[in-house]
């Protein structure tokens, strides 16, 4: 009985053998950051027309803000022109100027809101 050298089996194009992994495809997942939305702040401006308890009224009812916080804000308006309510979202502090300037209106006040840039 003559023996015959033995073939290794034929390797598929590409050279590489199913066995040692080289011909697979191996998808690899990169971990995506999503950026962190910017944040605006809502800030209050003073005028000398209105009166400061609807300032503190509004800082409660759409700032959330406890009796004492929304007198400090209050005054820091009174005081220095202006003063941040807030920090949110771009579509959250643009619907909170929205609200703050609507119900400024329907009570007859120049209050004046704005958003920036935090």
């Amino acid at each position: 009985m003559s023996q015959e050298p033995t073939q290794p089996p034929a390797l598929p194009p590409g050279g590489a053998s199913p066995e040692d992994g080289q011909g697979a495809v191996v998808a690899e997942r990169k971990a995506q950051r999503t950026k962190p939305p910017s944040l605006y702040q809502v800030v209050m401006l003073n005028d000398d027309f209105t009166p400061m308890e609807f300032v503190v009224m509004v800082l409660q009812e759409f700032f959330k803000r406890d009796l004492e916080t929304a007198t400090h804000i209050m005054l820091k308006i009174h005081h220095e022109g202006r003063g941040v309510c807030g920090v949110y979202t771009q579509d959250v502090a643009a619907t909170k100027v929205e609200l703050v300037l609507a119900a400024a209106r329907r009570a007859g006040h120049p209050l004046q809101c704005i958003m920036e840039a935090a």
